[in-house]
């Protein structure tokens, strides 16, 4: 049942790949379609090691150990990644019969040991491998992956400080942002001179039990002690969380000491260790590089008559345990916070560095562009900062005036912003274009640095000199409730912006223009223009993200007033019913309603009383056919939502409203070439068509989608303008039959659901929409 979604997993990595894996690294990788799934849907994954499988243990345990394994971090709720390489290709998750070629020695063909030096000459032969410690760490960095369980780390070998003779997996401890979960380190090394060169790595150490002794594998003491310890797999997450968060580039090692069924024999197992490791000195093994590990772990087999592979096997299957808990806890911190790509990290070891694309533009300098003119979207409005702080409980009268213990977040945000990113994850790369301007500052540069890692374009992303950066700071109660905000959007207003802007559009003459209604009633009317001028279509969202600003869903009027002799200068809007009301009392104020051209296009939708018969006749219609608990249609008439999208539609050629739960209403002036020409009213499919000499007036009314699991509200509407607007460039006709509007009002709304359903500002699953976009008809 699970590879029924291998093709919807597939179609994640397309985008997901752009953020982990390079394109030349793909071409060298396999990714396991569960695996792929798990990554893309952001579920734990725990990355499992192969060189137990092709030289730690006998066939078949070897085999039966690593399914074991699987079958342990499964049952945590984490999806397990074994990791190989298969005929020079790196397989990041393996099928049942690639881990038998590995396992078994009578398959034809050698299986080499894989560490670091190894791996490009192995991809390039199509050798075999089985990947070390330090192999395993690569790869998993590489694909996201968080934690790595295995069963004890490499390190400095006795004699170490003359024979140099260090384990590079301590080395890619510091390079890769992994929780490497083990029994310590091989009790056959130097474990105190390894912890020191761990300590000057700066790589943290954590014993994970009681105390701060650090483990000696087949045995939970050493004699070592370290500074930190925990037996929480939330707090091991939290201690990964937040150097993710601050964007260091180190991995961890969590020490899980042996099971304590097991401790009773770790006395004996560790005189053979002993043992083995003198007779390596005496035969030569000892100075044979990494031929010596599997022979010393052989020889204390033998002479512990079996109990140290038992032991060895016990300790495995535990701290494959403990790495599935750590996975899902951490995948649980990822979750709880309202971020996506668009999360802020502050790294110590990337600076941003100012790209000629970003100097701010004088009259003297050169027009500043794109970096290319292939642009057939563009999304042009606030790319803001977003920092919201939250009370951990109701703060008390005599609080007021003072601080509150809570929380704080700071995400990417804005209106035009969200869309693009929406609009990016469901369209072809590079075809979308946000244009925003940006100041010279520290949320400027975080802007810019957190865009350019989600995969988005950031060319249009304008820095405006001597000006601040969007920011929105909200307060919010201990139930997430909009306590107060304050946004600070003064950067949309200048001049500067209004002039770039009108350069860009000019340069790449993109099929639609989305305009957030945070711009300035001048820049949304000279640009508006433009487009009249040019034949590109202008699509304008609602004004703000939620909760929203109606304050602000007026402006596109004020931007009439420059327009009053033109009919529908706008060619889409997307409010909601709180903004399509205000947007109707803003015009019938301002007068727009009484203007000549107004009234003589409104004679011409030529309205009949066998329109207003049906319009009564959708009114007692259920909202949805499948849930009769959320009542009919009547909100349409008693609300007055239908004559109010009628009566704007001589400014705005389609109305797209956002009902909320009752779904969706889409008003509509189609010309007389339209499909919609043969069409008549349906009640049951909740449309009414009404025919004129000149015009063809639709409303249709699209039941809302379910939301299973409602996790946050916030940029949901800008998903369905995002994906909105994509379509529409697919298929610049696809509003003019039943059909294909069907078919784009169903991909917007999948768009709402599925950040409805995920915590991020713009769920990264929109890409799952990029092949239904395409195949638009």
């Amino acid at each position: 049942m699970l590879f029924r979604n291998t093709k919807r997993a597939l179609h994640k990595l397309s985008k997901f790949s752009r953020g982990y894996l390079n394109s030349s690294f793909a071409r060298v990788l396999d990714v396991h379609p569960e695996v792929l799934d798990a990554l893309a849907s952001k579920k734990p994954v725990v990355a499992l090691e192969t060189t137990l499988v092709t030289h730690g243990f006998p066939y078949p345990t070897n085999f039966e150990l690593s399914n074991s394994l699987e079958s342990i971090v499964r049952s945590t709720g984490a999806i397990p990644a074994t990791i190989g390489i298969i005929e020079g290709r790196i397989k990041i998750g393996l099928e049942k019969a690639e881990l038998e070629r590995l396992a078994n020695p009578e398959k034809p063909g050698s299986v080499v040991k894989i560490s670091r030096r190894d791996i490009s000459p192995a991809v390039s032969m199509k050798a075999f491998g089985g990947t070390t410690c330090s192999a395993t760490l690569i790869f998993a960095a590489l694909a996201g992956i968080k934690v790595f369980a295995t069963g004890g780390l490499g390190g400095v070998h006795r004699g170490g400080e003359s024979s140099m003779d260090i384990s590079a997996d301590l080395q890619e401890l510091t390079r890769c942002p992994v929780g490497l979960v083990s029994s310590g380190v091989k009790s056959i090394l130097d474990i105190g001179r390894t912890l020191e060169y761990l300590e000057t790595l700066g790589v943290p150490v954590i014993s994970y039990g009681p105390s701060k002794e650090f483990p000696a594998f087949f045995t939970p003491r050493s004699g070592f002690q370290v500074p930190w310890n925990t037996e929480s797999p939330s707090v091991a997450a939290n201690i990964l969380y937040t150097q993710s968060q601050l964007g260091m580039q180190n991995g961890a090692l969590f020490a899980v000491p042996i099971p304590e069924a097991y401790e009773a024999a770790g006395a004996d197992i560790q005189l053979a260790v002993d043992r083995a490791v003198a007779e390596s000195e005496v035969n030569g093994i000892s100075k044979r590089g990494k031929e010596a590990t599997p022979w010393l772990l052989n020889r204390i087999g033998e002479l512990s008559m079996g109990s140290s592979l038992v032991s060895n096997v016990a300790l495995l299957e535990n701290n494959a345990r403990i790495g599935g808990e750590i996975a899902v806890e951490y995948q649980k911190l990822a979750e709880e916070q309202p971020h996506s790509s668009d999360f802020v990290t502050l790294g110590f070891s990337t600076p941003f560095k100012q790209s000629a694309r970003l100097q701010p533009s004088s009259s003297e300098e050169e027009p500043l562009a794109a970096k290319n003119d292939n642009a057939s979207l563009l999304v042009l409005g606030a790319a803001a900062v977003d920092i919201s702080a939250k009370a951990f409980e109701a703060a008390p009268r005599s609080a007021f005036g003072s601080t509150t213990p809570g929380t704080i977040a700071v995400s990417l945000g804005g209106v035009a912003r969200n869309i693009a990113e929406a609009s990016h994850r469901v369209s072809p790369k590079d075809s979308v274009l946000l244009l925003s301007p940006i100041g010279d500052d520290a949320f400027g540069h975080l802007l810019t640095k957190e865009t350019e890692k989600s995969g988005m374009r950031t060319d249009g992303l304008l820095l405006q000199k001597d000006q601040r950066t969007a920011v929105c700071n909200i307060v919010l109660d201990s139930r997430g409730g909009l306590t107060t905000g304050i946004a600070d959007m003064a950067i949309l207003e200048t001049t500067q912006f209004k002039t770039n802007a009108i350069e860009i559009i000019q340069r790449t003459n993109p099929a639609i223009l989305i305009v957030d209604g945070n711009c300035s009633p001048a820049v949304i009317s000279t640009v508006a223009k433009l487009c009249i001028e040019r034949s590109i279509k202008v699509l304008v969202p609602h004004a703000a993200s939620e909760p929203t600003s109606v304050v602000k869903s007026t402006r596109i009027l004020d931007a009439m007033d420059d327009m009053a002799s033109s009919i529908s200068p706008i060619d889409f809007i997307s409010p909601n019913l709180v903004e399509l009301r205000e947007i109707f009392e803003a015009a019938n104020g301002k007068d727009l309603l009484t203007k000549p051209d107004y009234w003589i296009a409104l004679d011409n939708f030529s309205l009949t009383s066998r329109y207003r018969m049906d319009l009564e006749h959708l009114s007692r219609a259920n909202v949805s056919d499948e849930d009769h608990s959320k009542g009919t249609l009547s909100f349409l008439l008693d609300q007055g939502i239908a004559q109010m999208a009628i009566k704007l539609l001589p400014f705005f050629g389609n109305i797209i409203i956002k009902c909320g739960d009752k779904g969706v209403l889409v008003a509509m002036r189609q010309s007389s070439t339209s499909q919609w020409r043969s069409e008549h009213s349906n009640i049951k499919a909740h449309r009414i068509v009404n025919h004129s000499n000149t015009d063809t007036i639709v409303l249709s009314h699209f039941p809302a989608l379910p939301v299973e699991n409602l996790v946050n509200v916030t940029g949901a509407g800008d998903s369905f303008v995002g994906a909105l607007g994509s379509c529409l460039v697919q298929q610049p006709n696809a509003l003019n039959s039943p059909e294909t509007l069907a078919d784009v009002i169903g991909i917007a709304q999948r768009a709402a659901v599925l950040t409805l359903c995920s915590p991020y500002a713009v769920s990264p699953d929109l890409s799952i929409l990029e092949e239904a976009v395409v195949n638009l008809q």
